[in-house]
Parts: structure tokens; sequence; C-alpha cells
């Protein structure tokens, strides 16, 4: 493992906790050592409260905080002496535990205390790294991992065996370690959970960090179970997949079990591939997670095949099956209520992974986690076989209290207004004007975008996880095609569909009209957008809210000006066609509407060239002209976006087939 620790970067933190901070994302930089908030660090400090006195706080990482940017806000101070005390009771409720870490708190904006706080103040180091080391995980779970640790590490390490964190692995740590630890220690090792190092410097921690995984790894390499990719690296994507289609059903059957949409990204490469084909699958992927924590982002247990409804079923059943035996002992004696019973992950064959989540961040995360769960359980199945925590073990983390508003919490801060949340949008002629527009308010609302355009500055418009740029060309039936099987493969589904891309040419009377110039305006204005309808059709019949659809029309289609011929009868023929669609899609909860928008002047059109031209044309100021409407106000590409986005949305779930002019009134119209 690579030592990343720079000695000119580190000198410019220049106090304990700063260089806490800079080897705590030193850590979570390495995605082998944490993933998505997992793992966590402290600092032990002397400094002077308000009254001048001096005393000892221990700094750890706040909950919800990433360690790969984590900052010095990210943690929490805790009175030292105090969690010294709680140590050596004999109970501790959670409750009690979460009462006692916040109200001996130094500093009242600072995150809620790590679960593990009470066990990073026992240790005696002013330094405490902890990860979930996939090489170390891959040894400590097997059948004999305990014997393995001790003849990798010797008195390196202390080792303790699987307890329920929290305060019972807190109380058992301060039971054990002082009794073995010896003067080479210089880390510890929690069984099928993960490793802690530590040192009187953050460098020396970070250091015994590295060291001791890296001794980790090399014993998997000795053992030839190291490097597994080989096992999958020729494996060919050219193999039969399943449809799209097929993965709109999926999500629709997941979507109704749960009552809300969902997002299903699918993992099609070499390694997911080489797993769901593995002669021993329905063995080694059924044992549960790499390390409990996981089972809150990737249930117990993967399901296996995508078959409609019973592949689903028998998952439901075997969930309930798991909860009913876990839920009459659970770990803290309470009463449970069961979770949702659906899989995060689907393991097939063909498709080779599918993650679902809330949001495609959370798909991502179960996504990541589940990456480097393969790799786990070929290098210990390479050892002598894969062997997770007993269910009872994993229930009691997926209920535990504190687990779950740590899930709620992560949740609540990424969701920020989730209209459509779990739900999918395209949006065609995207990349600027109405179409930028629509793409930014449904992004806004918590949806995953697919935006289309011709330019291929489309596809990097956003770099973020929700948002899909694909170069297409909309008159290219082949390329919609393609876009809409990406748009599945990606999401999982199509909710929402925004018809914009369209173009508006230059000025011409019908005697000049060519044929060639009229056709290229119906292709691009309307044949398009048929031919989207056409092939979107399926996809949005299995929207779990319900397919929705927007088209752009234009003033020109109820008040038609000189001139535009093309442009008028291509927006009149979709308007039209949109009336047919939604007496054709009203039996399938399909509903579609049109927008009437005029005079948006912040479109690539209308270049301030030609809208000071067109005023002065009209012996008007470039206000007035933009202001040319009997309410006297301005129309934007956004307030059109934000007018077709409310159109999605539940204000108008019983309207179809409805014209909206947004033109600030315009005579002609009325």
């Amino acid at each position: 493992m690579q030592n990343l620790w720079n000695e000119h970067d580190a000198q410019a933190f220049d106090n304990d906790l700063d260089l806490r901070v800079y080897s705590s994302r030193l850590l979570g930089q390495d995605k082998s050592l944490v993933l998505h908030g997992g793992g966590n660090t402290s600092v032990k400090i002397k400094q002077e409260n308000i009254l001048g006195e001096k005393e000892s706080l221990l700094y750890v990482k706040g909950s919800g905080w990433d360690l790969e940017t984590i900052e010095a806000e990210g943690y929490a101070p805790v009175k030292l002496n105090h969690l010294l005390k709680l140590s050596q009771l004999d109970v501790l409720s959670d409750a009690q535990m979460v009462n006692e870490l916040k109200t001996n708190m130094t500093l009242a904006s600072a995150p809620g205390p790590s679960v593990e706080t009470i066990l990073h103040a026992l240790l005696p180091y002013k330094y405490v790294d902890h990860t979930h080391s996939d090489a170390v995980v891959s040894i400590t779970n097997t059948a004999n991992g305990k014997e393995r640790i001790q003849s990798i590490y010797g008195n390196k390490v202390v080792i303790i065996p699987y307890v329920m964190p929290g305060f019972d692995l807190s109380r058992l740590c301060a039971e054990l370690f002082p009794k073995e630890v010896t003067n080479e220690t210089i880390g510890m090792v929690l069984m099928n959970h993960g490793i802690f190092s530590f040192g009187d410097s953050a460098k020396e921690s970070y250091d015994r960090m590295i060291e001791l995984v890296s001794m980790a790894e090399d014993y998997l390499d000795q053992q030839r179970a190291l490097e597994v990719e080989s096992s999958y690296i020729n494996t060919s994507l050219e193999s039969e997949d399943i449809s799209a289609i097929h993965i709109a059903r999926l999500r629709n059957e997941i979507s109704a079990h749960l009552h809300y949409p969902v997002i299903l990204q699918q993992q099609r490469t070499p390694q997911t591939l080489a797993f769901a084909n593995h002669p021993q699958i329905t063995h080694i992927s059924q044992q549960g997670p790499a390390t409990p924590d996981h089972v809150i982002r990737t249930k117990q247990l993967p399901m296996l095949g995508t078959e409609l409804n019973s592949s689903i079923d028998n998952y439901i059943s075997n969930y309930q099956s798991y909860f009913t035996a876990g839920a009459k002992t659970p770990h803290d004696g309470q009463k449970k209520t069961m979770l949702d019973p659906l899989p995060r992950i689907i393991l097939d064959k063909k498709a080779g992974m599918i993650t679902m989540g809330k949001s495609i961040k959370d798909a991502d995360i179960v996504a990541d986690i589940y990456q480097h769960t393969i790799d786990i359980i070929l290098r210990a199945t390479q050892l002598g076989g894969f062997q997770a925590l007993p269910s009872q073990d994993i229930f009691d983390v997926e209920y535990w209290e504190l687990e779950q508003a740590k899930l709620k919490k992560s949740s609540k801060s990424s969701a920020g207004s989730s209209d459509f949340s779990g739900e999918i949008a395209l949006v065609t002629g995207a990349v600027t004007g109405i179409g930028k527009a629509c793409v930014d308010s449904l992004l806004t609302r918590g949806a995953c975008v697919v935006a289309l355009d011709i330019l291929p500055e489309i596809e990097s418009l956003y770099q973020r996880s929700d948002y899909l740029g694909i170069c297409c060309d909309v008159t290219d039936e082949d390329a919609i095609i393609e876009a809409l099987d990406k748009t599945l493969r990606h999401f999982g589904g199509l909710d929402m569909l925004i018809l914009n891309a369209g173009i508006f040419p230059g000025g011409c009377r019908i005697e000049e009209l060519s044929l060639k110039d009229w056709r290229r305006v119906m292709d691009i204005n309307l044949d398009a957008n048929v031919s989207l309808l056409s092939k979107a059709h399926p996809f949005l019949k299995l929207a779990p809210n319900g397919g929705r659809i927007i088209a752009m029309g234009s003033k020109n289609v109820p008040a038609p000006g000189p001139g535009a011929a093309a442009y008028s009868s291509a927006k009149a023929a979709l308007n039209q066609l949109a009336r047919v669609a939604a007496l054709e899609w009203g039996k399938d909860n399909i509903r579609i509407n049109t927008l009437h928008p005029n005079a948006v002047f912040d479109t690539a059109i209308w270049t301030p060239e030609v809208l000071a031209a067109r005023a002065e044309h009209y012996g008007m100021t470039i206000e007035a002209y933009k202001t040319n409407n009997l309410l006297k106000t301005e129309i934007t590409s956004k307030d059109v976006a934000e007018l077709a986005a409310e159109m999605c949305g539940s204000l108008f779930a019983k309207t179809t087939a409805a014209q909206i002019p947004i033109d600030g009134g315009n005579d002609r119209v009325i």
C-alpha cells in the first residue's frame, strides 16, 4: 500500500487538529481503506476553556462526515475524562450513551460524536486511526481468520473478537486491550470489522496504518489471493445483456412494492459479470456483507436473477424470514418493525450487477461498496472460503437505532428539494436556453436528468452523478434508440420527457420557401418528436408515478405570424400530436401538456445584435421590446422551465392535453 504522506504538504498544517484533518484525508483518499463515511479518526488535545482552565478533549470524527473531505469542523470535541469514566461502566444504553456524548461536548455547533467515541478515548495514544481495510477484512472473514491475523502480526496488534459496535465494543476493548498490549503494539484488529492504528503524532499513526495494511496485502500476495482481477479481467462484455425494457419493468415492480420510485443503475463490467457467473455464486454471495455496517446500505444479501415477480417475491419472503428470526432475540431487547424487504443489489448472469437506491447517490454508494465486497469475497475464497458474520449479528446492526439514524441523516443532507426524488427526466435541445433551464429546474427538484443535444458540450455540461449528457441528433432514429438505452441502464427508467429541441429559421415568405428548408424544419421540430414519443412510450408507460410529457409549442400555434410558415406549421402539428397522444395514452397513465412560450430572449438565437436590431425595427428600446406584452414583464428561459417542471409535478397530476401560454399576455393569442 502506498504511503501518501507528504512532508511539504503536512507543514501547511500547524496544529494538532489540522494535522488530524490532513492524515484523515489521506486515509479517505484510498477506497480500499474506507468508503462513504466509513472509518474513524481522533486526536486528544489539551485546551484552555473560557475560565482559563486546561482540559483534556477528544476530537473525534463527527457523524455524517467523510474522511476524504473532512474539515476541522467535522470533529466533535468531547471531555476526555468523562469518556474514560464511561468506559468503566458495566452497562450503558444507546440512548444514555448518545446523551452523555452530546452533553459533554464543548462546542454546541459540532456534529454528533461517533458511536465509537468511547473506544477512541480509552486507547492511550494521542492519535487514533480506524479503517475497514479490504485486505484485513478479506483475512478476518475466513473460518480461521484469527489464526491468520496472529501469524501475520504477532504482538504488533491486539485482536478483539467481534462484538456489536457501540458501548459493548468499547467495554470489551477496555477489558482486553490493557491485558494484551505490549511494547511492540502499534494497532488493533477488530474481527470481521476493521483495523486500528495509533501513535504520538499524526504521521506515526498514519504510517502504522499503512504498515499494517501492507503486511496484510503481502500475506494475501503470498497466498496468491491478492490480485483477484485476473479472474475476471478477460471477461467479455459482448455476451447477451438483458433488455432496457426489462430493467424498466424491474424498476416498476420494485417501486410498486416500496410505494415510491427508485433509481436502478446497471454496472456491467468484467468484474460484475464474472462474479455473477461464478460457479459458486449461490453460496459465496449469500453469506453476508464484508463488514456489518455495510448492511444499512446493501441489505444482508444481494438478489440473484432478474426474473420478474418470482425473483423479487422470493427475496421478500427470505427477508421476512430473516427479520422474524432476528427480531426474536435483538441485541437491545427492543421490539422491531420490519424495514422494507427489497434488495439493494441484484446479481444477474446477463446483466452483471444492478444497484438500487432512493437516489442515484444511494445507488452509487451501494455499487462502490459491493464492488469492493466482490474482491473481498474472492480473496477470502482463495484462502479457503468467505465467512461473514451470523445473520443475528448482521440483523442487530441493520436494526440498530444509531445506524439507522446515520442513514437517515445522510439521506436528509443529500435530498435537498426532492419533488422528483427517484425519478428520471429526459430533455432534448438541452445545452442552452429553455432546454438547459429545464435541466436545472429538474435537477433542483431532485430528478436524475438525461440531456440530449447535437452539440458535444452537452456531455460535460455538469459533472454530477444525477446528470447524463448525451450528444445526439434527434432526427437520427438509431441515435434516439441508443440514447434511451443508455438512459435505462444508467438510471433504470424514464418518468418525464421534455420535447424542446427545435430550430427557428430566418423569416421566409411562402412563395420563397424551398421544399428543402420546409423539410428540414419539419424533420427537427416535428418528425424527431414523433420518433422520440414512439420509442419512449414503452418506458413512460412503466413510470411508477405515471409518465409525463411536456411539448414546447409556441405563440405561433394560436397566433402565427408572416414569414414563419414552416416553423408555425411544425409547432401546430406538434401541438395536435400532443392532443392525440393524450387521447391514446391516458389509459397508460401518461399525461401530455403543451407550453406556448413567446419572446424568450435569453436563448442562443437571440444574440445582442439580433435583439437590438428587432427593437430598432419596432422603434422600441431593448427593454421595452423585451417586455412588449400585456403584463409588461420579461419572460426568461427559467420562467418557462419552472412551469414545465411544475406541470410534471403533483399540482398538475389531473391535467392532460392542456395548452398554456407563457408570454406575459399576448393580445393576438387572447
